[in-house]
């Protein structure tokens, strides 16, 4: 029964990776994506945003929150996703990350800077851009806590790579890294590393808040062979993290989870079975996967139950989809953004309206 609405449509313009917040004083959706040449031309980037105040039923026309970035050389940045943070102050908060590269900018010693953007109005106007010290890129939103001694704190996370030389044999090691700030941006600390291997390709973090005041990092991992989505967990506020342990969540891209309103956890991700190479082969599908606390805090994947719920499937022959941003109404109702091709020549960003009774009947 889930239901599905165009949040943004542009056929000429290429339009992704989008996230979503809920302004708690007014009930108003508010949408940030990137658009682009395309997934794999950054030649022209720039952040947008639109609203509804009907539960995303309808959204009003995209508008920029930032400036757009032409690029002339592959050293040049670009703008790249967006996450986006109702605050407990009423602001909402945005954080870019902006990158080097033809595509993602994923290259050792690339640019990586992660930049701030604020509205004090319910996303009508946006000042920034305000500097971070986040290096990395596909930052998670900005997780401000809620429990427990460190009530308050902020936290931004990102991930990038370094590459040893060749004489050394040129190894990779991936890694998720966190900062904090106890004033509220005016001052960060770390970088913390959350995970890093030189065996799995550990990145795209999204961090949950359990009730105790855990801190779970669902993780993706990076080979494109289907692997399973990784966890590690930090009982101490983000200060120290366990070994990763895996999550049955097989192909999990882009995690993105949270609590509900009834206690248990969502986690929306794409779904990548690996297999031969090509983008209508391997992004497809997104799914919704449900968990509880206790799964995330489990240390053995056998100690994890999961029910996953089929989001979306794309169409297109150049089919690309599965990041997601998501938030749920005190009714109950969740709204998941996401971005998919399907019937329209460039990627667009479509929403979703779901409940508890998708995933498990009374």
């Amino acid at each position: 029964m889930i239901q599905k609405f165009t949040v943004s449509r542009d056929d000429s313009i290429y339009q992704a990776w989008p996230d979503v917040a809920l302004h708690a004083s007014t009930g108003r959706l508010i949408c940030v994506f990137s658009e682009c040449t395309h997934h794999g031309d950054r030649s022209y980037t720039r952040i947008m945003v639109t609203t509804s105040d009907n539960h995303g039923r309808s959204w009003t026309p995209k508008r920029p929150v930032t400036n757009a970035l032409h690029k002339a050389s592959v050293d040049d940045p670009h703008w790249n996703c967006p996450r986006i943070t109702a605050l407990h102050d009423g602001r909402l908060a945005v954080v870019i990350d902006k990158v080097a590269g033809t595509r993602e900018g994923n290259v050792p010693f690339a640019l990586q800077s992660n930049w701030l953007y604020y509205s004090s109005d319910a996303g009508e106007t946006w000042h920034g851009p305000h500097a971070t010290p986040v290096i990395g890129i596909v930052p998670d939103k900005l997780l401000e806590l809620r429990r427990g001694p460190h009530a308050g704190r902020w936290f931004l996370s990102a991930h990038r790579y370094e590459k040893a030389p060749p004489e050394q044999g040129g190894t990779e090691n991936w890694m998720q890294q966190l900062w904090h700030s106890d004033d509220k941006g005016a001052s960060w600390h770390g970088p913390v590393r959350i995970a890093a291997s030189t065996k799995l390709k550990l990145c795209e973090g999204s961090i949950l808040e359990c009730p105790g005041g855990e801190l779970v990092c669902f993780l993706r991992e990076n080979s494109f062979i289907g692997l399973d989505g990784f966890k590690s967990i930090s009982r101490d506020g983000g200060m120290t993290w366990s070994e990763v342990t895996a999550m049955p969540m097989p192909g999990c891209h882009r995690p993105v989870a949270g609590l509900l309103n009834n206690g248990r956890v969502l986690i929306t991700h794409r779904y990548l079975p690996g297999g031969k190479a090509g983008w209508g082969a391997w992004t497809q599908n997104t799914f919704a996967t449900l968990t509880d606390v206790a799964g995330c805090l489990a240390e053995s994947r056998n100690d994890v139950e999961t029910r996953v719920l089929p989001l979306d499937f794309d169409r297109s022959p150049n089919a690309d989809t599965g990041y997601t941003g998501w938030v749920q109404f005190d009714d109950g109702e969740i709204y998941v953004v996401n971005y998919i091709l399907d019937d329209a020549p460039q990627a667009q960003i479509r929403g979703y309206s779901l409940r508890m009774k998708d995933f498990l009947l009374d």
